[in-house]
């Protein structure tokens, strides 16, 4: 197994990203319940215009699982903070019960410098919450958005 960068601009590489939302945003949405699931609706085009950064792990040759992050400062207090962003983490069903997301976590979390992470998922995503909380993220607000779908934002103190 091994972790690059995605160049998310390169038409190949977008496709295979699109590929792997695809197939792990039909698992979630049928997990939590809804047919409307807003990542679903994401085209290869947002991804390819996107400014995130995109890491995947790359086994036998094909992308197993996809993180994408942004990075974002903040000034508290007159204290410039960056926020490390989870906007995505999917992995390909095929590539299930690997290890996959945790090693996308880790690495993101390792070699970012940030003040904070945070991510975000539906309150019913256990799964989610049980992976994000083994590394450390906390349950800091829970919400629902105008899709309808109630979320819980977690957040995690960095390593720097």
């Amino acid at each position: 197994m091994m972790i690059q960068q995605l160049n998310n601009t390169a038409p190949e590489v977008c496709e295979q990203i699109y590929q792997v939302f695809q197939s792990s945003y039909k698992i979630e949405a049928d997990l939590i319940g809804v047919q409307n699931f807003p990542p679903l609706s994401r085209t290869v085009e947002q991804i390819q215009q996107s400014n995130n950064e995109f890491y995947g792990v790359i086994v036998a040759g094909e992308l197993a699982g996809v993180i994408e992050i942004s990075l974002n400062e903040f000034s508290v207090q007159d204290i410039l903070e960056t926020a490390l962003e989870i906007e995505s983490l999917t992995v390909s069903p095929l590539f299930f019960k690997q290890g996959i997301a945790s090693l996308l976590i880790e690495f993101v979390l390792h070699t970012k410098a940030f003040e904070y992470a945070i991510v975000e998922t539906a309150v019913v995503n256990q799964p989610a919450i049980k992976l994000y909380e083994k590394h450390g993220f906390r349950i800091f607000k829970q919400f629902t958005p105008e899709h309808g779908i109630e979320k819980v934002a977690l957040k995690q103190s960095g390593y720097k």
